[in-house]
């Protein structure tokens, strides 16, 4: 057996961190968009393969067996060439998806199906919005720039970003319900732009009684999935008991 992990996430990272105390044979890959601090072991790679025949290559160059998919619920791209180049090789895949976020009483949901409907939702007047999309996500939002938004990332950005009125802040979770609550207050959110991600922030504008764009996630082609590191392991070790 000889795994290979397509992170970029904070599971991904607790998953081979597990993986590499297990003392599976596998390899860590990740797209490099964040400077992920590691907290494993495991020989890791960064940058794309070249689309889906580059992917399969890689499988047949390193003899992988087993694929997990861990990546971000919105690497789209990533995700489709996973479930494209396992099936040309045979090889076994599996995604680590964290379970999607279920509207609670006292939420404020506005749900729309991409970024492009979560700009049109946004109001026409000012408002102070909190991006909680990620930097490659931003572009679309320069057609409302009227807003003053806030965003966060995990590292200094190499340029400013295109907003005209942003405000970075530079932070890595995991993020506390206090922490969220108390930086919407203290920078007067208004509106929040999200899909993903930490609990934390959905929990604060429910209690902030905040109104969220919610970004329903990109349909991905049919593939097993799991919610948990536990699942994965149990899928690994039953193959492992199989000889595979």
């Amino acid at each position: 057996m000889r795994a290979l992990i397509l992170g970029g996430t904070g599971e991904a990272n607790q998953l081979a961190e597990q993986i590499a105390r297990e003392r599976i044979d596998a390899v860590y890959s990740y797209a490099g968009r964040t400077r992920i601090p590691l907290g494993h072991s495991l020989p890791t790679r960064i940058g794309g393969f070249g689309g889906a025949e580059g992917l399969a290559e890689f499988i047949r160059h390193e003899r992988i067996t087993h694929v997990i998919d861990a990546t971000h619920p919105f690497a789209v791209d990533m995700s489709r060439n996973a479930v494209t180049a396992c099936a040309a090789m045979g090889t076994a895949l599996i995604a680590l998806e964290r379970a999607p976020w279920c509207k609670v009483p006292g939420d404020n949901w506005i749900e729309v199906p991409d970024i492009a409907a979560a700009v049109a939702a946004l109001p026409d007047a000012h408002a102070r919005v909190f991006l909680a999309i990620g930097r490659q996500h931003l572009l679309p939002f320069v057609a409302k720039p009227q807003h003053s938004y806030t965003l966060r990332f995990v590292d200094p950005p190499e340029k400013a970003p295109p907003l005209r009125e942003a405000q970075i802040i530079i932070s890595r979770g995991p993020f506390t319900l206090a922490g969220e609550r108390e930086l919407m207050r203290a920078r007067g959110i208004e509106w929040l732009v999200g899909g993903t991600g930490a609990r934390a922030k959905i929990e604060a504008a429910r209690e902030l009684s905040l109104p969220v764009i919610m970004i329903a996630r990109p349909e991905l082609p049919e593939r097993p999935s799991v919610a948990t590191i536990e699942e994965v392991l149990a899928w690994l070790g039953h193959d492992a008991r199989l000889g595979a």
